[in-house]
């Protein structure tokens, strides 16, 4: 095989796990344990999700198949190194050689996290990416994780990432590797029906940021070259696959977010919302998102006393809100490192053809006018920040080399603040 120098990266990977995707999906996963070889599972969620009664029917089913199966509902909306502490302790006390995530992007990521501090050495800031952890890596196998998402939002079933709020850092930060990507995702939209509008919007968001930001990073082949293939980056930058499955989410959530918000027994809305939340899984879950992404981490780990409508009474800001607040100027800011790309995904967005002429300003527009129909904050003043806050802010989104390696244009200190200060209130 020839060799070359080559500065910049020419090769870009691209991966997902088998999707199972429809109404009534749950019903089959007592086969789809057995069909990975499990014969005792634990379920892993939140007492929210518990309570919708999802979990029993996963349960349910999982019996039918003459299976074993338990059920541990303690995990934290938003979740800590804490709580993901206290289910390892859990998932350490039993059996189980297999596990199901049955919620929303905080029940699959502790469940990843469970599933790696159970089968390898090691703490949880082991794993967390540089600078903040020392980003070991897993050598060992796990065992098979099924995700089932009940929000339309993070994708997380179809990603290798999982993603911690680290209390005494008051800063979020994330683990990514292929052995977190779960073996299964089985996606079914009627365990959606019940989620309340607030979180519904957000979580949507969530989806929207997830496919823009992957849409516009930085490509794979303007990176620098890795120096060998074990040390290539799950997020390897914008790609020809990954633009596929993004450009579609935007435009499903374009037509259908309103509607599951306004309407939330409109099925066709949910069915619609769930198919974009599973295809920018596999888009952004490749490809990487940006500064939306990595601003968030830092909104969502430093505050102090906001609190969400739909959510529990506790002072958070749900990630979909986070990575939202701070999109417009986000988008302004990476406008100029590929105009047509911006301008793409506000037309997909939107619905409609946009007048090159608004430039810059037209995927901020469209995000405005959507934010404000769903009912989301106004900026991140909403959340309690002033102008006297933003070099915390700042600080912590610099420390996010995951999502600052495919950031589309060099992020300053300076660009990061500013972006900080448009986003105080969006509107």
């Amino acid at each position: 095989m020839p060799s070359f120098d080559n500065p910049t990266e020419s090769v870009f990977t691209w991966a997902a796990p088998p999707l199972k995707f429809g109404l009534g999906a749950i019903a089959e996963i007592g086969e789809d344990l057995q069909a990975l070889g499990v014969t005792n599972a634990l379920i892993i969620t939140d007492p929210g999700v518990a309570a919708t009664g999802v979990p029993d029917r996963v349960a349910h089913a999982v019996k039918a198949a003459g299976l074993d199966v338990r059920i541990f509902d303690g995990v934290a909306v938003e979740p800590t190194d804490v709580s993901i502490g206290e289910a390892v302790e859990f998932a350490r006390s039993g059996p189980w050689d297999g596990y199901i995530a049955v919620g929303g992007g905080s029940a699959m990521d502790t469940a990843k996290a469970v599933n790696l501090l159970t089968t390898q050495p090691g703490t949880l800031m082991d794993y967390i990416a540089p600078p903040i952890g020392g980003g070991k890596v897993p050598t060992l196998p796990v065992k098979p994780l099924i995700a089932v998402p009940t929000t339309a939002g993070t994708g997380s079933e179809a990603t290798t990432i999982c993603v911690v709020d680290l209390l005494d850092l008051r800063l979020k930060a994330g683990i990514s590797h292929p052995r977190l990507r779960p073996a299964l995702a089985v996606v079914d939209p009627l365990t959606s029906m019940t989620v309340p509008a607030a979180v519904t919007a957000a979580s949507g968001m969530d989806v929207l940021t997830h496919a823009a930001e992957s849409y516009t990073a930085l490509s794979f082949d303007a990176r620098p070259a890795f120096p060998s293939a074990k040390a290539r980056a799950a997020f390897c930058g914008a790609n020809p696959i990954s633009d596929v499955w993004c450009e579609k989410a935007m435009e499903l959530v374009g037509v259908h977010l309103r509607r599951a918000v306004m309407n939330g027994n409109d099925l066709s809305a949910r069915y619609g919302m769930a198919y974009a939340s599973a295809v920018t899984g596999m888009g952004f879950g490749n490809a990487g998102t940006h500064i939306p992404h990595a601003n968030a981490y830092p909104i969502a780990g430093a505050v102090e006393n906001y609190r969400a409508q739909g959510y529990p009474e506790m002072p958070m800001v749900p990630h979909g809100q986070a990575v939202a607040s701070t999109a417009m100027a986000a988008f302004r800011f990476t406008y100029p490192s590929n105009p047509q790309r911006h301008l793409r995904a506000a037309e997909l967005i939107g619905g409609r053809p946009v007048d090159p002429d608004e430039g810059a300003e037209a995927l901020p527009r469209v995000l405005r006018e959507l934010l404000r129909d769903i009912g989301m904050p106004n900026g991140i003043t909403a959340f309690g920040y002033s102008e006297d806050r933003l070099g915390e802010l700042v600080s912590g989104t610099m420390k996010q080399s995951r999502q600052l390696s495919v950031v589309p244009r060099p992020l300053t200190t300076e660009a990061a603040e500013q972006i900080f200060r448009e986003s105080l209130r969006n509107w």
